[in-house]
């Protein structure tokens, strides 16, 4: 292979927790560049208002916010390109990344965070929908949904923590569950079949999510006797899972059996020295835009940590 560039810091991934570390990274010399993948700014980038980050009293679109922390971290003086990494060489320092299909880079360090995408059911309607009452985060938009009825689709303990999450704040919960019983934890069942404003709905699914321009409804329909039902409501949560973008690393930087980048606890270390990563790709417990940034910061930090070692032990070699 030809290599046509070497960098110090290579940041693979946006979103929060790539735009903190290169923020981070670029202030403390490393001169990072970033591949910004095929979605810049990650799943913010399909969130309408943002209104749990610090900083941000009257809230925030989250397509704005991701171009905020672009911006910033370009004023710090991240090379910031479009483009995603297509094949990788961990196996010697420095390590090598194949760009687009087209070129080879070498790298000292690598940053991953790629971040995780959400399941979807794959109706038309639900992504029509999305960012006007049909979200993939309770945790995240329930709150706008104050003293309404709203729907939540899932059987794991995700989903029966986010069902949990709603109840608290909505008039009433409507939950599917395609199945005649749930995946979630014996506890976190019987807390949610103890919640007075959570209905359950076994082996059921969505047809559709009703509303034009947001939703007012989702048509259900049980998989044992076929019937139909139309249901109003004014949000659709989606909790079926998501999936780490860390498939091009399999094999070579460890990973639990979902594909989450496993990291020693307490840093952003991974299994290849050298190697970081932060945000989604590796936090499959909190998902939110604030922790993503944080462990941003930490990949950073600990980024910078080795190159300074390395650049010692090359000096006095």
């Amino acid at each position: 292979m030809e290599i046509t560039e070497k960098v110090h810091c290579l940041i693979v991934g946006s979103g929060p927790a790539g735009y903190t570390a290169a923020i981070y990274a670029s202030r403390a010399g490393l001169k990072p560049v970033m591949y910004q993948g095929l979605q810049p700014g990650g799943q913010l980038t399909i969130t309408t208002d943002v209104e749990n980050f610090p900083g941000y009293p009257e809230g925030v679109m989250g397509p704005q916010m991701m171009k905020d922390f672009e911006a910033q971290a370009q004023r710090m003086g991240t090379d910031i390109r479009w483009g995603m990494i297509t094949k990788i060489d961990f196996s010697e320092r420095p390590f090598k990344v194949e760009v687009d299909e087209e070129k080879w880079i070498e790298a000292d360090s690598v940053i991953i965070a790629t971040g995780a995408s959400a399941k979807w059911l794959g109706l038309e309607s639900e992504q029509r929908l999305n960012g006007y009452g049909v979200s993939a985060c309770a945790v995240c938009d329930g709150f706008f949904f104050k003293g309404k009825e709203v729907a939540i689709v899932g059987a794991g303990d995700t989903a029966a923590e986010e069902a949990l999450y709603l109840s608290k704040l909505c008039t009433k919960v409507h939950m599917l569950v395609r199945r005649d019983e749930m995946r979630a934890s014996k506890v976190m069942q019987q807390r949610v079949l103890s919640t007075p404003n959570i209905q359950v709905y076994w082996n059921t699914e969505t047809v559709e999510v009703l509303g034009e321009k947001r939703v007012e409804g989702m048509r259900v329909r049980n998989v044992q006797t076929g019937e139909q039902q139309d249901i109003p409501l004014s949000a659709f949560f989606v909790a079926i899972g998501h999936t780490p973008n860390s498939g091009i690393f399999k094999g070579v930087i460890d990973m639990d059996e979902e594909g989450y980048i496993n990291t020693i606890p307490g840093t952003s270390r991974t299994n290849v020295e050298g190697v970081f990563a932060c945000g989604d790709v590796q936090d499959k417990t909190y998902r939110q835009a604030v922790t993503a940034a944080g462990s941003g910061c930490i990949a950073a930090l600990d980024a910078e940590r080795y190159l300074g070692v390395l650049a010692f032990e090359q000096a006095t070699a």
